[in-house]
This record gives structure tokens, sequence and C-alpha cells, in this order.
């Protein structure tokens, strides 16, 4: 997995490689693209490519990092004594989502890579987003460790079990994942 950034020059040097592969993996493939030529295309060096990103793979789900670093930001925002599972809700639907990039990276998933290695990357993605939460459990409630445990992860399930489904499905829209976003944490309103 991707190394976080740690500064505003590091950010915009992971979006500059996250931009310059999803322009040659929708020219040429994932498969024909190289690490040399994504690094070249954002101004880098293969080493500083190598800093980032493992692979030019992980460039297909580099979206997850930025997105978990805002969902942590925004759902600490959320009021205090909002439940949970309206407080996730809320943040996730307040991202400011680029339809047609989501949209495009989710077809290149699909199209370039087994369906075992999205799963794999979407369960430890699943396991970070489940440990914002239970950072939020934490700051909000007073509660065992145990029922934090497991709000926190069953929160990460139905969100992520909704992606799994939407990411290997038919349907790739981003109203489609909302929706099935909003039926799978609808199932969790006692918590």
């Amino acid at each position: 997995m991707a190394r976080p950034p740690q500064t505003a020059r590091s950010e915009r040097t992971r979006e500059a490689l996250r931009q310059a592969a999803l322009v040659r993996f929708l020219a040429q493939g994932v498969e024909d693209t190289s690490a040399e030529q994504i690094a070249a295309d954002a101004g880098v060096s293969l080493r500083t490519f190598y800093r980032h990103f493992t692979s030019k793979h992980d460039l297909l789900f580099a979206d997850y990092d930025a997105g978990l670093q805002w969902f942590r930001a925004a759902l600490a925002a959320r009021p205090q004594g909002e439940p949970v599972v309206e407080s996730v809700q809320a943040a996730i639907f307040a991202f400011p989502y680029d339809v047609e990039a989501v949209t495009r990276i989710a077809a290149l998933r699909a199209e370039e890579l087994d369906p075992e290695r999205i799963v794999r990357h979407i369960r430890q993605v699943e396991a970070d987003f489940a440990d914002a939460v239970a950072e939020r459990l934490r700051a909000t409630t007073v509660g065992d460790p145990l029922r934090v445990a497991v709000a926190a992860r069953c929160v990460g399930a139905a969100v992520f079990a909704a992606m799994e489904v939407w990411m290997l499905g038919e349907e790739r829209s981003l109203a489609e994942l909302a929706r099935m976003c909003r039926t799978a944490l609808d199932s969790l309103q006692n918590l």
C-alpha cells in the first residue's frame, strides 16, 4: 500500500502521478504503461515515483487514499451528538467527487485487474475506514473497546460491501454507488 504524503509538495507530486497515470492508462491501458512513462509525464524521477507508490497498479487505488484522508476530516467535523451511521453517511456524501474520474477509474480497475486484486485492496482500505470510524466513536461516546471495535467494523463492512458489489457489477455510476451505500448503511441504523 502507498505511504501517506507528508507535505503539500508530496501531495502535489502524488496527484501529478495519479493524473499522469490516468491519462496513460486510458490511452494505452494499464499493462502497456510503464512506471517510467508515468514518472516522466508527471515530471519526476522513477525513484520519486517509487517513493510514493509501490507499483503502477497502486495508482488505480490512489483515489481511495486521498478520499480516506478527506473522510477522516469530514467525520471529525460532524456534530458530537450525531449517531455514527448518520455521521458516516453525511461524511461520505459530502465528498467532492469527480463523477467522470470515479467512473473511469472504476472501469479501468474492472478491465485491467483481476477481481481478487480489487477485493484485496478494498479490504485494506475498509480496515483503514473502520479505524477512522472507531476514532470517531471513541471521541464522541464512552463505550467499551469491544463495542467500539464491533460497531466500527460493521459500518466499514457495510460501506465496503456496497463498494465491492458496485465495482464488480455492471452499473458503475456514482448514483448507483450512492444508492448502494445508503442501503447498506440504512441496514445499520440501530447501532
